[in-house]
């Protein structure tokens, strides 16, 4: 029998893909779940009991999030990456790195073909087909979603009728959890005008009132949360998601263009990732320069659109991320936030590389590096360009 790598989720589409090539196609099944991050020892179990009960010869869990975090998140928080202002790119940033493990995974087991669950209309078809014909050109592809078209009320009766068992209620969204957040996809997020339901959430509202928040940055990377010390990064990441996911902060829908050209809509949710991006931001304000905070805007707009758009191996990322990198060396600092129910504020940071701790003056109040009169001979040299227009073309600046 020849061999085939399901990149496994436990889900409705790839729990298909496993049944039906076995079934169908006749192939030996080997599942492996790359595991951003996202999934707990319990989770992890209960996917691999999955997979061996619908009868794979094999299933593997494979450890990226640390990948994960070194190559990609921590890029993204140096340059607040949100897709459209709204999106901290949760499953588009990740794809690359499942990928990349699933080719190595299926190497190592000598498989002749590698399998995902995508469907015909999402992006995620174009990242895993887009990395594995670069990384494994000889390995082939099959997308049983994607070829047959097939709704998810179809894949469930499929399952259904080879006697497979599982509480299809829950099945009817879309769930797609990683450490950098978690994407859900349903009938609502078909339609420009429903919003999921509050059950559609995994993570549900648990607290009332509002909770203070503090988190260490040093050099743009968290290293402490509420005055404890975290090293390890992901752990970073799980202890502020574990905080705010209890305040059910972080839900959202995002609508964008997807790869193929279509209008997408996905809801999601991502405390720590909102909670982050914001938090670091805030602390860039204060410690980084106007043209600093220019151009790493525009450079990290091309970044994410890049990432999400399946760009992540294009040599010039890892040009923009050498830039981004460079942009944090005085990042470092306390910022503080206050939590309430569905959302959070920013308060303040503390830095001693605050710009705003400069005898320079007090915006709004006193100036101490200058006098009344350096400020109008720089206001008289500073309007000149706009006086030599208006005496030349007069009349056009009226308002």
């Amino acid at each position: 029998m020849k061999k085939v790598v399901v990149a496994y989720s436990g889900g409705l589409d790839t729990s298909y893909c496993v049944k039906y090539l076995a079934k169908e196609k006749n192939l030996e099944i080997y599942s492996a779940i790359a595991n951003t991050g996202g999934f707990n020892e319990s989770e992890l179990k209960d996917i691999e009991e999955k997979a061996y009960g619908l009868g794979v010869t094999k299933h593997k869990t494979l450890n990226v999030a640390h990948q994960y975090y070194e190559k990609c998140i921590r890029y993204m928080i140096y340059g607040n990456i949100l897709k459209n202002n709204t999106y901290p790119l949760s499953v588009s940033s990740e794809r690359i790195f499942q990928a990349l493990a699933i080719v190595n995974y299926a190497r190592e087991v000598g498989a002749d073909f590698i399998a995902h669950g995508s469907t015909g209309a999402g992006n995620d078809q174009i990242r895993f087909d887009l990395t594995f014909q670069i990384i494994a050109p000889d390995i082939e592809i099959i997308t049983p979603i994607r070829d047959q078209t097939l709704s998810r009320e179809d894949e469930i009766e499929y399952l259904k009728s080879h006697g497979v068992k599982r509480d299809w209620t829950k099945m009817e969204y879309s769930i797609n959890k990683g450490l950098w957040g978690t994407s859900i996809g349903g009938k609502e997020t078909l339609t420009s005008n429903l919003n999921l339901p509050d059950e559609a959430y995994p993570s549900q509202l648990q607290k009332e009132g509002s909770e203070k928040m503090e988190i260490q940055f040093k050099k743009g990377e968290i290293v402490g949360v509420n005055e404890k010390n975290i090293e390890n990064k992901t752990e970073a990441i799980k202890e502020i998601e574990s905080i705010g996911a209890k305040w059910a902060i972080g839900r959202d829908t995002h609508v964008g263009d997807t790869i193929i050209g279509i209008k997408g809509r996905v809801g999601f949710e991502a405390a720590a990732p909102l909670i982050i991006i914001k938090a670091h931001h805030l602390l860039e304000k204060h410690t980084l320069t106007k043209w600093q905070m220019y151009w790493k805007e525009q450079i990290s707009n091309w970044y994410g659109m890049m990432l999400h758009d399946a760009m992540y191996l294009e040599p010039t990322m890892r040009d923009i991320e050498k830039f981004l990198e460079n942009t944090q060396k005085n990042v470092t600092g306390k910022v503080f936030l206050e939590l309430k129910p569905y959302h959070f504020n920013l308060t303040g940071v503390e830095s001693e590389n605050d710009l705003m701790k400069s005898e320079f003056g007090e915006y709004g109040e006193i100036n101490k590096a200058w006098n009344g009169d350096d400020v109008k001979g720089f206001t008289k040299i500073i309007s000149n360009s706009l006086k030599i227009f208006n005496n030349v073309n007069k009349g056009e600046l009226d308002i």
